[in-house]
């Protein structure tokens, strides 16, 4: 698979390069990477949206945030060796390192988890997949069912077995998402997941204990009563994919599907939200 690497140079970096990361997320634009002054973004060549793209960057208030940019084709293996010469170990604290095959590190004392960085979204880099794994510590997987949804590389599922987890379900809409998920489990020696390419309709029937869904907004709102329905009693829905700003919509959202508000956890202006079912 091919993809469109997206070079944007900001006048104020530290401002807008989140609010873009969520602007491009919408557009179908899936792994990014930072380096001030300059956002990277990276989307399918099947799934570019050319006109999506000019409407979003010739928004007025876009406009006047971007000082130029670039768009080039990147063919598979260009992007993976692109990819893999900027991604760094991940640490969540002193309890989990993320790490690719290929780094040469000193022993850790916490969990590490190897994640094969080809296009799949969810390394552990981004804010979002950070506050995450932190908040899957505060919780207890030991014997549970286990919900993934837009699992990406398979990091949060992968973790969800090293704390304890039962049975694991990961559902990821790109194919070859999916595929790496396989490959990321064989790494880290995972049995207890099973990786599905599909969407909200692969949920099932039977009920989850926990559920991760780290996706965006609007996909999180259209789902959330799927979710809901999805959910044990006394089971935990964890949120992510979109800014602290966007939380009270989430939240009033959750609210009508019977679910509680626990916890708002946030990182440079993103956020994670922790639901429990009664």
């Amino acid at each position: 698979m091919n993809y469109y690497e997206l070079r944007i140079a900001l006048h104020d970096f530290e401002n807008w390069s989140d609010i873009l990361v969520a602007y491009l997320a919408e557009i179908e634009f899936e792994s990014f990477v930072e380096e001030a002054p300059n956002l990277k973004a990276y989307i399918p060549e099947s799934a570019y949206d050319g006109a999506a793209l000019q409407t979003l960057l010739s928004d007025p208030q876009v406009a006047q945030a971007i000082e130029g940019f670039d768009l080039s084709l990147l063919a598979q293996q260009n992007w993976n060796a692109n990819w893999e010469a900027q991604f760094e170990p991940v640490y969540i604290g002193e309890q989990l390192r993320i790490v690719a095959p290929f780094h040469e590190l000193e022993p850790f004392d916490g969990l590490e988890l190897v994640i094969l960085p080809k296009m799949s979204f969810g390394t552990g880099h981004h804010q979002t997949t950070h506050l995450i794994c932190q908040t899957m510590f505060e919780l207890d997987f030991k014997g549970k069912r286990v919900l993934d949804m837009g699992a990406g590389t398979g990091v949060l599922s992968l973790l969800a077995e090293q704390l304890g987890a039962q049975e694991i379900r990961a559902i990821e809409i790109e194919a070859w998402s999916a595929e790496n998920i396989l490959e990321n489990m064989a790494l880290n020696g995972a049995t207890k997941i099973e990786s599905i390419h599909g969407g909200a309709e692969a949920i099932g029937e039977q009920p989850y204990d926990l559920i991760l869904a780290n996706i965006n907004k609007n996909v999180l709102l259209a789902q959330l009563s799927i979710y809901a329905a999805s959910m044990s009693p006394n089971a935990v829905l964890l949120l992510s994919g979109f800014f602290i700003t966007d939380a009270p919509d989430l939240i009033n959202a959750a609210a009508q599907h019977g679910l509680l508000h626990q916890q708002t956890l946030d990182r440079e202006n993103w956020a994670v939200l922790k639901f429990v079912k009664p």
